[in-house]
């Protein structure tokens, strides 16, 4: 058992050499394993970076480090090295972030020994577009030999691939990924949060102008109230003064009836002093 474990064969996990030559090679690494990720999350594959890929069991030299690399039917999750015999999968798709200091083994011995391996996608991008003009190209695994994709989909990532300078934050140019289904992007989590943001600010929005239109709702309710108690209010002084033009009547009648009563009264007592005097004489002395 001793001698067993002595004997163990040791499969580095990094060289020491640096993880990528310039930051827009690095950063076109971190947020394509990113947007990848997200994209893959939930099902059974794992996308891993510049981490060694061992594709000979007993042989350690027999490694290679891909930029960024997907393999579908495994657990999801890191891995500190990728050894093809353990895991039973063979990556599916690579990308190389490549430059003129890379140009050489990225178009001859690593092209040639995915091309050997079995992944069925090869992908270079060139994020100053220093050697590729177009600055992106694939290439699908066909009888063996890498034959060129002309229309930048991708068929095992179901995605169609194009080069994406829209990031203000970024002077440098990043691989982006659309669906084929419905053509939407795949965001990377800075336009997550940025997508995030603004969902809040217009729930926010929209809440403010509810309550808004809540308060005018109220406040129209209350004039509205106002108004019909203002008409009350008029309505009850109409008649108000309807009825003391109606008593004024009344009372200018009992007036007129009481000063024809005191004619009919005067009347009365001048006829009946005529009477008297003329059966009785003149009253004065």
């Amino acid at each position: 058992m001793t001698v067993a474990a002595n004997n163990a064969i040791y499969y580095p996990s990094g060289d020491g050499q640096p993880v990528a030559e310039t930051f827009a090679h690095l950063y076109a690494m971190l947020m394509t394993i990113e947007v990848l990720l997200l994209h893959l999350e939930g099902q059974q594959a794992t996308v891993l970076g510049n981490q060694f890929l061992y594709y000979e069991q007993g042989n350690p030299s027999k490694r290679v480090a891909p930029d960024v690399f997907v393999i579908f039917d495994v657990a999801p999750g890191g891995r500190d090295n990728y050894k093809i015999w353990e895991e039973g999968s063979v990556p599916s798709i690579a990308f190389e972030m490549t430059s003129p200091s890379t140009k050489k083994e990225d178009e001859g011995p690593k092209k040639q020994l995915y091309a050997q391996i079995g992944i069925q996608e090869y992908w270079q991008f060139d994020p100053k577009g220093e050697w590729i003009k177009e600055q992106l190209r694939g290439y699908q695994l066909e009888n063996g030999q890498y034959q060129p994709i002309t229309n930048n989909i991708s068929l095992v990532l179901q995605l169609r691939l194009e080069v994406d300078n829209s990031l203000s934050s970024s002077s440098t140019p990043l691989i982006a990924f659309y669906r084929l289904d419905t053509g939407a992007k795949l965001l990377l989590p800075i336009e997550l949060r940025a997508k995030a943001m603004i969902a809040e600010q217009q729930a926010l929005f929209s809440q403010q102008k509810a309550l808004i239109s809540a308060q005018e709702a109220a406040s129209a309710q209350q004039k509205a109230l106002i108004s019909e108690q203002e008409a009350a209010s008029a309505q009850q002084e109409a008649l108000i003064s309807k009825q003391e033009a109606a008593c004024a009547q009344q009372k200018a009648l009992i007036s007129e009836k009481k000063a024809t009563l005191a004619e009919q009264k005067s009347v009365e007592l001048a006829a009946q002093l005529a009477a008297y005097q003329a059966r009785f004489g003149s009253l004065d002395p």
